[in-house]
This record gives structure tokens, sequence and C-alpha cells, in this order.
């Protein structure tokens, strides 16, 4: 084993493990996720002498979206640690949502011993080959002394522009290697801010407009920043749209708020969008969902005036070729704009502002009636009564359409749901938010198929003392693929039925508590139920197969494929 030399004029040597945790520490990680394994155990013993406290989860993919859960809500890179091979392959869904998402992430992964390298060794993988696309950065750490220098390095890089994960692997030799080295101070990340010009050439297109429109969305974003800006657009009397699974970026109860550019979007709101005179894009990419298969603007001129503000100098122009380009993040740019920006509002835009709000209403106030005896109209009045800083976790499937549409985010930090469409996300996300804000309510909504996609991890919720709300909508299959089947192959059904257990006996044998709601008018005392209870909870919803979204029913959508509809 090779002992590095003094570097600190000290004789305090350690080892790559604890320069490891002391890294950490150095950045104020105080969490971390991961399934132990051999190849990091220096880590965990270095771990045990700390004050990181380290949630053990079930398997990999669970703790990386629990860490990625975490860098949504902080805005600092959530810490997942897992071993070689298996372990990362399972951890790489945490990754892709960080990607796609712009969340800060760092995953640490085991490797083989250095000299074991390039062999094919046991659960040996190349981790910059196989996350190279997937990451802003994965590398392989191979010198103890500099543990402190690439990790620090790291945060910054998962930080800063268009935030993203990070993967370091960590040879299992390395992670016992003596370095006496100094540790690296805590690393703010550099924040890009507008240039004055722009801001002066962007206040002279803002006066102008009658017709403005604001989309946000990305990552970077803080309470504060978006408090402050849809003030601003009240007061300038500007209608804000928010990009998919982005909805916590603006409060529901907005005059301002026009509603979200996702699945089965608002026909209202995407024709507001053609018809604007200033589109101004605020942290976001208005990628493929967003855009509607990117035909809501056109390619590369959007057809419409368009401003486009993002951190990462890469995104701007990748797509669309905006009139004013500005290079900020969200925090930045709303804390140099608002004043700047301000001026005197065209009395056409409160007509403008006012018709973008009642056709939001229109599309939202009203739950419509579904098939079968459960209500989901029940299900969104039980969520609208929670207090303003519940966080609401979803993963995909028809059910999130409902709460998508038809609740009201009221607060920043509340909104826990993967751009990239991930089933599985909605527990091991509320696990990650509860255990980070024990304080608040934390519910979990998934499909039958979404669930046990990681519904182990509500076994890690009982360990650790995450006091979820689980909300399983059971309707007995992959619904959005169901959805899809008979749409393009009617009445021709394989592969998307499931048989699941009792969810509510899971529950109570994993520990927790479990509930079951069949009928009309049974949910909202079964949700107060698991709520009071302290404990761990999961509500059993068995939904009519029929009620696939709040408009249409399988037998509608058959029925209109069979005649050519």
């Amino acid at each position: 084993m090779k002992k590095f030399g003094t570097t600190n004029g000290t004789d305090a040597a350690r080892t790559g493990a604890r320069l490891l945790v002391a890294a950490l520490e150095a950045q104020k990680v105080d969490m971390v996720f991961g399934v132990p394994g051999e190849s990091y155990l220096p880590v965990l013993d270095a771990l045990h002498d700390s004050n990181i406290r380290f949630i053990t989860c079930r398997q990999e993919g669970g703790a990386a979206i629990m860490a990625e859960a975490q860098g949504k809500l902080t805005g600092r890179p959530g810490i997942c640690f897992v071993t070689r091979g298996p372990g990362a392959t399972n951890a790489s869904a945490g990754i892709h949502i960080a990607q796609q998402d712009a969340t800060p992430m760092i995953l640490f992964v085991g490797q083989v011993a250095r000299d074991m390298r390039h062999r094919g060794a046991f659960q040996e993988v190349d981790y910059a080959a196989f996350f190279g696309s997937m990451t802003k950065w994965a590398f392989e750490i191979d010198e103890a002394a500099r543990i402190p220098e690439l990790v620090s390095r790291a945060f910054r890089v998962a930080c800063q522009g268009r935030p993203g994960p990070v993967v370091i692997a960590l040879p299992e030799d390395m992670l016992a290697e003596l370095a006496d080295v100094a540790d690296a101070p805590a690393v703010p990340p550099a924040e890009a801010f507008p240039d004055p010009a722009a801001l002066a050439d962007l206040s002279r297109l803002l006066a102008a407009a009658e017709r403005p429109l604001a989309i946000l969305g990305g990552s970077g974003w803080t309470t504060d920043s978006a408090t402050a800006f849809t003030r601003f657009a009240e007061a300038h009397q500007i209608p804000l749209a928010v990009e998919f699974r982005r909805q916590m970026l603006v409060d529901g109860m907005s005059g301002a708020y026009a509603g979200d550019l996702g699945f089965g979007a608002n026909p209202a709101l995407l024709a507001r969008v053609k018809q604007s005179d200033l589109l101004l894009m605020l942290g976001g990419t208005l990628g493929e969902v967003p855009s509607q298969g990117y035909e809501l603007l056109g390619i590369p001129d959007p057809g419409v005036l368009l401003v486009h503000v993002h951190p990462g100098a890469e995104e701007l122009g990748r797509v669309y070729q905006a009139r004013l380009s500005i290079q900020a993040s969200p925090r930045a740019f709303v804390s140099a704009a608002v004043d700047a920006l301000t001026h005197p509002v065209p009395a056409s835009r409160v007509a403008w502002r006012e018709g973008a709000r009642a056709a939001y209403r229109a599309w939202t106030d009203h739950v419509p009636a579904n098939p079968g005896p459960v209500q989901m109209a029940e299900v969104v009045d039980a969520l609208r009564a929670l207090p303003a800083d519940s966080v609401m976790c979803n993963g995909a499937g028809n059910y999130a359409i409902w709460l998508h549409r038809f609740h009201r985010y009221r607060a920043y930090g509340t909104q826990l749901a993967p751009t990239s469409g991930s089933m599985g996300y909605g527990l091991p996300a509320s696990v990650g938010a509860k255990l980070r804000h024990p304080e608040r309510t934390v519910v979990a909504l998934a499909g039958d198929g979404c669930f046990l996609m990681h519904g182990q991890e509500f076994a890690t919720a009982v360990q650790h003392g995450a006091a979820i709300v689980a909300v399983v909508i059971d309707n007995g299959m992959y619904g959005t693929i169901r959805m899809h089947q008979e749409r393009e192959f009617p009445g021709r059904v394989l592969g998307t039925a499931l048989y699941s257990p009792d969810f509510a006996t899971l529950a109570r044998a994993y520990g927790g508590v479990g509930f079951t709601v069949e009928k009309a008018g049974e949910f909202q005392a079964a949700f107060d139920a698991a709520i009071a209870s302290g404990r761990p909870a999961l509500v059993h919803v068995r939904l009519d197969p029929e009620a696939i979204t709040p408009t249409s029913t399988l037998a509608g959508i058959r029925e209109k494929a069979l005649a050519g509809g």
C-alpha cells in the first residue's frame, strides 16, 4: 500500500475513507442514503464516527431517488452511496432522473481495487463510460491525497450552470490508502448574473408588450425567488405558466397563475402561448413534454418574440433561437431583474391576464365524476385541504393526471415529481422529503404498478421513522400503457394487466398502518386516520379500471379507435 508524504505540515495521515467523510462534512452534508456493500466498507466505518446520518435503503434505485429528492428540496447535492456493479446499475434510475430534472446530486460507487482494473474483475464496471451520457461528470479517484480537491470540485460541478448529477468511483484499496492532506473548505456555487445591458433590452421589450406570458421551469429556484417573481407578475399583469411538473414555482391561488404545460395541457393555455407577443422562458428549456412534442413553437425560429433565461450557456440556442438570450440562474435573474424590469402596465394586459386565469379556473376547478364507486374528486379535495407546505410526491401513471391538473400547489418545495416520467419515484422521494422535513405532511401518490417499482422502501420509512402517507391508486393494470394499447391496438390487450397484493395488509406487515377505500365517501376518513397515526401509513384506493383519465374511459377510447377516430 502506498503512503503519501506530509503535505500539510502535520503527521496526521488519514485513510481515503476518512478523508472522504471529512470532505462531506466540510460541505455541510448531514444525511446520506445508500445500500451497504463490501466495496466501500471503510467509508461506512468512517461514517460511524461522524455526525452524518446514514439512511439504509432496500434497493439502490430507491436510495438514489431519495438523494435526488433531497437535492430538489435543498438545492445542494443529495448524496448516495452504492456498491460496485449491480449496485451502481440499480442506482442509474435516480441518476437519469437527476439529469433530466437538473437536480444536483452526487453518487459514490465502490470500485474494484486499482490493480484489478480492466481484467473483468468481480462486479467491475467502467463508470465513466456507463454514466458518461447521464451525468455532468463521471470519474474515478485514483489517489487518496486528491479526495479533498476532487470532492469539492464535484460539489461545484453538480450545482453550477445547469445543475445535475456527478458519479464518483472509489477503488476499494484507495479507501484504505493513507494520505496527509488538508481538508478543502465548503464551496458556495458560483452563479451567473444577468448582464445589465440584456436587462435593459428586456425591459424595453416587456414595456412594449401587450400580451406577455412567462413560462417558469428548471431548477435553481428558491422560496424567495419564486415568490418575488410571482409578485412581480401580479403587479405587472403577466400570466405565469409552468413547465411539466413544476407547479410549485407559482402559488396556485395567485391571480397570475395560468396553468402547466404538461401532458394533456389546457388547450386554452396552449393557444395563449402562441398568441403572446413576448414569451419569457425562465429557468427551463421547453423540452418535449411542455412543448407538446416540439410542436408548440417553431424550431429554430419559435414564431414568437422569445426571451430565454437559463443558467447553462449550452442550453441557450440549443433548440430555440431566442430574440434575447440571458445566461443567469433563476435566483440571480430574479434578484437583479425585479426592480430593473418595473414599468407602466398597458391597460390591455389586465384583460389578457384575467382571461388566462379564468381559463385555468375553468379547466381545474371542477373534478368530473368517474366510473365506479370511488371518486377521484374525493382524493383531490382531501389533498387541497392539507397545509400549504405539504409535500406531494408522485411517479408516473395516469393517476397523476388528477394530481397535476386539479391540485393547488401553494409553495415552493412542495412538489417532488420526475420530469423523466420514471415510475416508482413517489414512495422513495417521500421518504427523503420526510426525513429532511419531519414537521411537514408528506404524501406519496402511486399507482399499483408504480408503487411496486420501489414499494420496499416503505420498510425504510418504518426503520427510520419517516411518517409518510402513501396513497396507492389501484386499477389492476399499467394504466397509461393500457390506454395507449387500446388507442393503437384496440381490444388486443397483452402485458398490461397486474395482480397486486392487498396493499393495506402489506403496509401493516412492514410495520406501518394501512387502510382500504372501496366505496364513495370513505377516502377522507381513511386519509385523516393515516395522517393522525403518526406512523408510515398507506391508503389503498381501489379504482374502477374504466376511470382511466378525468375525461375518458377505456371503453370510450377502444370504441373510438375501432371506429377509426
